[in-house]
């Protein structure tokens, strides 16, 4: 639920937060963000992300836009892309998998269990968003329902339209950190670990090239944190 104080300002509209008013604006880095990295006293750290950085500049100087933003109904993402002048949805992606599946990877591969997991999450017409923040949640599915997440995203993305998502880069751990992640500027993120989970199974480049080959172009960042961005677009 948005503040009262954003409520006159704002308005939402078949479950998404829209801007009245509000135009494209790229915020300036808080001071003390640097290039590099900021590790906090309570272990989270502030750093650059190239893959966030791409995602924004790809969709620059458009307002209107649709994004979904599945690291659930966090604040500072709303704020943040409210005032580039989108509309935002917003799912948390991991929560919905525990709520679905639980922690037991073998439950993924349920038919039944993953179309209904499909339509509490993606449940939109064909070609609604312009953009999709999925950050880490892909690497904790098993294959199976994998699969079925990125064709969903297929149908409910639009051409010409742009995915940003996070992966391991460990390709020999059978867990893997779960991050929240909050926007901090167009190219600066504040990740905050939340325990590790079971990774469904090894993302290399090569992997995640044949996971969106239905998809036009894939892009990869690896970072200081043995963290993959990929950039993928419709």
């Amino acid at each position: 639920m948005l503040p009262d104080k954003l409520r006159s300002i704002f308005r939402r509209e078949n479950g998404a937060v829209s801007p009245v008013g509000a135009g494209p604006r790229y915020a300036s880095p808080p001071a003390g963000v640097s290039a590099r990295k900021i590790l906090k006293k309570d272990g989270s750290t502030i750093r650059q992300s190239r893959g966030l950085e791409q995602f924004f500049f790809d969709i620059r100087d458009v307002v209107g836009l649709s994004v979904l933003d599945l690291a659930g109904a966090n604040q500072d993402n709303i704020d943040f892309l409210i005032d580039l002048g989108h509309k935002v949805y917003t799912q948390d992606l991991v929560r919905s998998i525990d709520e679905a599946f639980g922690r037991d990877l073998a439950e993924q591969a349920n038919a039944s269990r993953i179309e209904y997991f499909l339509k509490q999450n993606f449940d939109y017409p064909k070609d609604t968003f312009d953009g999709v923040m999925l950050w880490d949640s892909l690497q904790f599915m098993s294959p199976a329902l994998l699969s079925a997440t990125v064709d969903r995203l297929y149908d409910v993305m639009r051409p010409k339209s742009y995915l940003l998502a996070f992966f391991s880069a460990s390709e020999r751990v059978v867990e893997v950190p779960s991050y929240a992640f909050r926007i901090v500027d167009n190219k600066t993120i504040h990740l905050t670990e939340r325990g590790t989970r079971p990774t469904g199974q090894v993302f290399n480049n090569r992997n995640l090239e044949k996971l969106f080959s239905k998809f036009s172009s894939v892009k990869f960042f690896l970072t200081r944190e043995n963290l993959r961005e990929i950039i993928v677009r419709r």
